[in-house]
């Protein structure tokens, strides 16, 4: 999944157990508590019961998902720089 159009990433999420998400590149880990997905923006991890992943199109980079979420969160994709390292190069 890493023809994603654009660079764009966006999610709707709606009553707390339906999400929309563009700017997927690829899901690498699922379960029904937790969905790992590496968008355009980083990792996000959705967190929740119950959750299934209802459709995912590689060609748009879009994904649907439903279940009880409580969780969203973003890493960063880039590597952590240590405060040594960037004063002294």
């Amino acid at each position: 999944m890493n023809n994603t159009p654009t660079g764009e990433h966006s999610l709707q999420l709606a009553d707390r157990s339906r999400l929309s998400l563009s700017g997927v590149e690829d899901v690498t880990g699922f379960d029904e508590t937790t969905v790992l997905v590496k968008t355009t923006m980083g990792t996000l991890v959705i967190g929740g019961e119950e959750l299934h992943i209802e459709k995912i199109d590689p060609d748009t980079g879009t994904l649907r998902l439903d279940g009880r979420i409580s969780e969203l969160c973003y890493h960063d994709a880039s590597p952590a720089v240590s405060v040594w390292k960037r004063l002294f190069g």
